[in-house]
């Protein structure tokens, strides 16, 4: 018998594949299967961008590119910064990334070890627990509470925080629930965070401009007390419909003061994906560089969708749903049904036709909610509730 290394059987996963993966097979069986699971939008990459991609490919750029990107790709990125956030950063804190996870993987491996803590939202993406266990570290939870407009408390965050804290992971617009914690909450958690210096934060900010309801995005970048511990985590993936092109950026500390953390991942990039490819980053530049109304098509459909998933879930026998502020996610209560949330999603799934994931995948406080994606057209948005509702109506608990 072969023996493999610990941390690997603590390594955990994204669920939404795995829904991704039972109703694709069950679609090539013939089911008419309504996917509201998977977190990425339904539109076309804007035809700019993949044309950029296609002139860098028959321009000849098909070699390597530095580990931490083109540094054209990089000004790029610094433009789009200061455009969002007001701040301006240098091109030598950015790092391009195949995707957003990888910052994930970087700062969590950096910061992960046994004996450290490291805080990350619960419920949550998934990967930041399964990260911080496979590193051997604790992972704590921090709640996102529905009472609390699924934003993070600044006191009850900065409660958790220990000695041996190491890393704190926030998300806001946030997956799963569409929540946004608003800026008197962060400078209230920034002014705490003053009396623990040696805690590094992680800020994914990879929904930054998919706010609603004249909400709006607060950067922890714009709080410059925290800048030389503060991960920035950021890509195209989301706003410019780009999931599959796997493209990420990331905006480090650089330096001896903040352990020279830039270095560190430009050498896990040399040991892991080496870099990223051209074309791909020739798309990015032309995202970023060209014209948005793609950008803001898109969110004026997901804006009708929301109001459509709200307004139709709150309608669902013994269902709540919150309005989200923000991304492209509902997180319905269900806890009335008397259905375990996973439970139900399955059963949604195999006996109505309805890909949902349920909200344990995101965490021990998911239970009682679903997460649905309404990154679907609004005819099979409502095709999806009406079969929803019909089951709830006939079966209970």
């Amino acid at each position: 018998m072969i023996h493999t290394v610990a941390a690997f059987d603590r390594m955990g996963e994204e669920n939404a594949f795995a829904v991704l993966a039972r109703a694709t097979a069950l679609s090539q069986n013939g089911r008419d299967i309504i996917n509201l699971g998977i977190g990425q939008p339904d539109f076309r990459t804007p035809e700019h961008i993949v044309e950029a991609a296609i002139k860098a490919l028959r321009d000849g750029h098909h070699g390597y590119t530095p580990a931490t990107g083109l540094l054209a790709t990089r000004e790029a990125v610094v433009r789009r910064t200061l455009t969002t956030t007001g701040v301006e950063v240098s091109p030598d804190n950015v790092m391009i990334l195949p995707g957003g996870k990888p910052t994930m993987y970087a700062a969590i491996s950096i910061f992960g070890e046994p004996g450290n803590d490291i805080l990350y939202p619960d419920p949550g993406f998934p990967i930041y627990r399964s990260m911080i266990e496979f590193t051997g570290a604790r992972p704590v939870p921090v709640p996102v509470r529905e009472e609390n407009g699924f934003a993070f408390s600044a006191a009850e965050t900065l409660a958790l925080i220990t000695p041996q804290t190491r890393l704190l992971i926030l998300n806001s617009p946030a997956n799963p629930t569409g929540g946004i914690t608003p800026r008197s909450e962060i400078e209230a958690l920034v002014k705490g965070l003053e009396a623990h210096p040696g805690v590094a934060i992680l800020s994914d900010e990879i929904y930054d401009t998919m706010t609603y309801d004249g909400e709006e995005h607060c950067s922890l970048l714009q709080f410059p007390q925290i800048r030389d511990r503060l991960i920035v985590l950021n890509g195209w993936s989301k706003t410019w419909a780009m999931t599959g092109w796997r493209m990420g950026w990331s905006i480090w500390p650089n330096g001896e003061k903040s352990a020279n953390l830039y270095d560190k991942v430009r050498k896990l990039a040399v040991n892991c994906w080496s870099c990223v490819n051209a074309p791909s980053q020739y798309a990015g530049i032309a995202a970023i560089d060209g014209p948005q109304d793609d950008v803001e098509a898109m969110m004026r459909a997901f804006d009708n969708r929301r109001s459509l998933v709200v307004e139709g879930l709150n309608a669902l026998p013994n269902v709540h749903c919150a309005t989200p502020k923000g991304a492209f996610y509902a997180f319905p209560n269900v806890a009335k049904t008397g259905w375990k949330a996973k439970k139900l999603a399955s059963t949604l799934l195999e006996e109505a036709g309805v890909a949902l994931i349920g909200g344990p995948d995101f965490g021990v406080l998911g239970e009682g909610y679903l997460r649905l994606s309404y990154a679907n057209s609004e005819e099979n948005i409502i095709r999806a509730l009406e079969r929803m509702g019909a089951y709830l109506e006939k079966n209970a608990a």
